[in-house]
């Protein structure tokens, strides 16, 4: 059992990075930011090693209460057991054509993360591939594969929930043309 002290300062921290990173990337209403998190690192074990519901919760509540109120879709990732498979409501597969998948996280096939993340949305649905404008990355789970090109590296403020490193991605247009293109 995870202390609550511990749970309540993790979400305060998922809170403000997703905060941040909705700014910085200035992210609109209708947009992607996808999540991956490592439950496992999180509580200071290697990644897949020590899946934890209780933190998975924590996350994904303190990310909704972030995203949600904005009007951004959340997406979470799931391991690679189930191909890295992504939760997103059924609502964001509808508006950007994302083929659904049939599959459904557990904390042994998909982590605590993904599976917390269809508990907690309304229409929960899996999806093989995504496009996210940004994404924050809780324990080296490797999300880049699920942002947008062009993938801008961004380091927010808070550089660890618990003991797990966070990295996050914005995304811009492709610059293309050469010396005489005019970019905006």
């Amino acid at each position: 059992m995870i202390n609550n002290e511990f749970l309540v300062g993790l979400g305060r921290d998922v809170q403000a990075i997703f905060a941040e990173l909705i700014e910085t990337a200035s992210l609109s209403t209708g947009q992607i930011v996808v999540l991956g998190a490592s439950t496992s690192e999180i509580v200071g074990q290697h990644i897949g090693r020590a899946t934890n519901m209780e933190v998975g919760r924590a996350v994904i509540d303190a990310a909704l209460a972030v995203t949600s109120p904005a009007g951004i879709f959340l997406a979470v990732a799931a391991c690679e057991h189930i191909n890295r498979a992504i939760v997103v409501e059924a609502a964001c597969a509808a508006a950007y054509g994302l083929d659904v998948v049939n599959v459904r996280p557990v904390p042994e096939a998909g982590g605590a993360a993904a599976a917390a993340a269809y508990d907690a949305m309304t229409a929960p649905v899996m999806v093989e591939h995504i496009a996210a404008h940004a994404g924050v990355d809780i324990g080296d789970t490797a999300i880049g594969m699920h942002v947008r090109f062009v993938q801008v590296p961004f380091r927010p403020a808070i550089k660890h929930v618990g003991d797990a490193r966070v990295t996050a991605l914005t995304s811009r247009p492709k610059y293309i043309g050469g010396g005489r293109a005019r970019y905006i």
